[in-house]
């Protein structure tokens, strides 16, 4: 990472620190989110499963294990190949608990809104699987849900498949290859939930939110991973944000999540996790 852009993550959480603010939902004017602010964000309740899905993490912390590693994730084309630890990608590659666990409160709350109106088991896109543990959060609030996530590197999505198996999760399907590639071929119904946490480029977050939103119903949520990670990725939230499409916002500093439905209040939330 340059200067101009170290200096733009100080910059940027200094900014979130004096502009976000968190009051329980006091101040979301649509009923639907702040009830969703209340149940989903400030939850406290422990979920059993967290324990297990935190053990592969501690695993994947401490593995030995050399992989050949492909890099897309910065905007690579994936023609570079480094013998890397395992322990040394979950160091820097893995999700914080916090925001895999709100991950799995949205998608258990967005599954019981789903079984309200007839409908059973979400559709689930991850772009950027990593060593799957977001991934285990985000399948495991319901068996019935159907989770499609997209890994450039095979290695690393052969360790992911080694996760899910040990933690007993059979709905989960990998795409292995370059996301540029396989997206798009493999997008064939409704998305309910989509998690983008790929090329962290302005020019990729923005494509692959394109495609994403060729999928999307009215209540279906995107989430965007480091959205103040560089000077890019904070223009790419900036448009985002401005999209015709796009009703509500909430940026978490480190994530944003994206609502479509058209009923909703247009507003943008800078809120603290």
């Amino acid at each position: 990472m340059n200067i101009s852009d170290a200096a733009y993550r100080v910059v940027s959480w200094l900014e979130h620190c004096t502009k976000a603010w968190n009051t329980g939902g006091e101040g979301i004017h649509s009923p639907y989110l702040f009830e969703w602010v209340r149940m989903v964000m400030y939850d406290t309740h422990h979920y059993y499963v967290w324990r297990d899905i935190e053990k592969r993490r501690e695993a994947m912390l401490r593995a030995p294990k050399m992989i050949d590693y492909v890099d897309y994730g910065t905007g690579g084309k994936g023609n570079t190949h480094t013998r890397q630890l395992v322990s040394d990608i979950a160091k820097t590659s893995l999700e914080p608990k916090a925001y895999g666990q709100l991950l799995f409160r949205l998608v258990n709350w967005l599954g019981h809104q789903a079984r309200e109106d007839g409908r059973k088991g979400l559709h689930i896109i991850e772009l950027g699987t990593s060593l799957g543990i977001t991934t285990a959060y985000l399948a495991s609030a319901d068996s019935s849900d159907r989770v499609t996530t997209f890994e450039g590197c095979p290695a690393v999505a052969e360790m992911a498949r080694f996760n899910w198996a040990k933690l007993g999760l059979k709905n989960i399907e990998c795409v292995v290859g370059n996301i540029d590639d396989t997206l798009q071929t493999h997008l064939t119904e409704q998305v309910d939930v989509a998690f983008i946490d790929a090329n962290h480029t302005k020019e990729a977050t923005l494509q692959y939110f394109n495609i994403l939103l060729q999928h999307t119903g009215k209540k279906s949520v995107i989430i965007i991973d480091d959205i103040h990670y560089s000077r890019e990725m904070g223009q790419a939230w900036k448009e985002i944000c401005n999209h015709a499409n796009v009703t509500c916002t909430m940026d978490l500093q480190k994530m944003g999540i994206v609502f479509l439905d058209p009923d909703y209040l247009h507003k943008h939330y800078k809120l603290r996790l």
